[in-house]
């Protein structure tokens, strides 16, 4: 039996596994599992690995995207540029970290900047925001990170004024923030200056509305959730075990 799955702190929130299992199931996959992995410290990693010696193929979230790095013994070119892993290949006794994510954001959001050309807020600084800057870039969009910590070249929550959140139309949730069980929390974004104009995107997509969505949708703003990105990265992953 061939193992894969998921590690990173909490997985309550994750559809990953019931994806995969779902998909050995419709295409007669009998000799594939899918397995989540619960670390609350990922100094445990190598005592995981170990233990299971039937893995093939993890794939890692929060908050693990990039302090697994050093756990691994190389990165693919992606994962190498963009500082961050979602997805480790097992061939033999060598770890390989790379980043569907890269994927999945982009074949999700390329038609939207296509036709808007929209200047972007990314709201985190962690790996899923080091994804999605890696494919903005590729696209050419300007992009502005916001942050609750102060550093440089990033603003704070507070420093977003009118006048940024109405020049940059795309603004994409890259925190776990709104994400369950935590549904009732929200980035902290001047809401108020929203417009039908916007784009807001939340890379959670559980639950599929989360607050910082629907605060869109009370201002006719438009929104998309990360569950097209899922499906998009998770396909790639596969692709890459199997490779």
């Amino acid at each position: 039996m061939r193992l894969f799955g998921l590690i990173g702190y909490p997985l309550s929130h994750s559809f990953s596994k019931k994806f995969f299992t779902d998909k050995f199931s419709q295409e007669k996959i009998s000799d594939c599992s899918y397995e989540n992995f619960e670390l609350n410290a990922i100094e445990l990693f190598p005592d995981l690995i170990s233990h299971y010696q039937n893995i093939c193929g993890l794939n890692v979230t929060i908050p693990y995207k990039t302090a697994i790095i050093p756990y691994l013994t190389q990165l693919d070119k992606v994962a190498a540029e963009t500082g961050a892993v979602n997805t480790i290949k097992f061939q033999k006794s060598i770890t390989i970290g790379c980043n569907t994510d890269v994927i999945g954001f982009r074949q999700s959001i390329e038609l939207y900047v296509k036709n808007n050309k929209p200047q972007a807020l990314v709201l985190g600084t962690g790996g899923s925001a080091k994804a999605v800057t890696y494919v903005l870039r590729q696209l050419d969009v300007p992009f502005q990170m916001v942050s609750r910590t102060m550093n440089s070249g990033v603003l704070h929550y507070s420093q977003l004024t009118k006048e940024i959140i109405l020049s940059h139309q795309l603004i994409i949730n890259c925190t776990p923030s709104g994400r369950y069980p935590e549904i009732h929390s929200s980035p902290p974004i001047p809401y108020s200056y929203l417009t039908k104009n916007h784009l807001l995107y939340d890379l959670n997509y559980n639950p599929s509305q989360t607050l910082f969505l629907a605060e869109g949708l009370k201002r006719d703003a438009q929104t998309k959730n990360g569950m097209e990105m899922l499906i998009k990265q998770a396909e790639a992953s596969w692709q890459i075990w199997n490779d």
